[in-house]
């Protein structure tokens, strides 16, 4: 199993008030799954999207992660784990637009220390797999929406991480550009990557092979098949 979560609960502490965002989610992922959470703003989705990418912890409950205690991690071993495991897209892509192309996804090998043959090599092979390569020496403001997005994806390829979690993927993309980012993650997923996408539309969810339904800081139902927005517990 790649990820085990039992009980996972996350309360924020808002001085006078404590908000429970996670309220007790069992969970469990294997390797090369491609897994849709789904749910309405406030149900937790991002919460438990931040836990299992190593980027919180939880209040309660355990996280294993390639049999791995991730709660047990200090900080500093907790981003070097996250580091090398985990690969991020974001709706917002999350590019340094003083970079260029070649540069943003390069930047992880960087700060893994990797050689510099070695990381120019690999770079381009990711740039070339998703196919932006042609754009390597332009800069994130002279690319569209989807090119920007294709170059996220790469960045989060390069270090040949564990896990890929997608947040919104095409949220800031029209339809038909996110058409073709989904393709390219259902390639990757073809290929043995195992993906987690958070996502508020059935289409994109559809494209999975499980979905998985939050509502108010729990998981309320999954589904191994396509679905409907009425089959949905609101």
């Amino acid at each position: 199993m790649l990820i085990e979560a039992r009980g996972l609960k996350r309360i924020y502490d808002m001085g006078a008030v404590q908000v429970p965002a996670l309220r007790g989610v069992d969970l469990q992922i294997s390797p090369g799954e491609f897994v849709a959470i789904m749910g309405p703003s406030g149900s937790g989705k991002s919460t438990l999207m931040h836990l299992l990418g190593c980027l919180d912890k939880p209040t309660a409950g355990t996280y294993l992660f390639d049999g791995v205690e991730v709660n047990k991690l200090n900080d500093l071993e907790l981003s070097r784990f996250r580091n090398k495991k985990v690969g991020f897209v974001f709706q917002s892509f999350n590019l340094i637009s003083q970079l260029t192309v070649f540069e943003n996804v390069e930047l992880p090998l960087i700060y893994g220390n990797v050689p510099r043959e070695i990381r120019r090599k690999k770079t381009q092979e990711v740039l070339e797999a998703v196919g932006i390569a042609h754009r390597i020496h332009h800069t994130p403001n002279e690319l569209s929406g989807g090119e920007n997005q294709r170059v996220a994806i790469a960045r989060a390829l390069v270090v040949n991480p564990d896990i890929i979690l997608a947040d919104e993927p095409t949220g800031n993309l029209d339809t038909k550009t996110g058409k073709e980012i989904m393709k390219l993650l259902a390639r990757l997923h073809r290929d043995g990557a195992t993906i987690i996408l958070v996502t508020h539309d059935v289409s994109v969810a559809n494209w999975a092979d499980r979905i998985i339904q939050m509502k108010d800081g729990q998981i309320v139902q999954e589904f191994n098949h396509k679905i409907t927005a009425d089959m949905l517990k609101l």
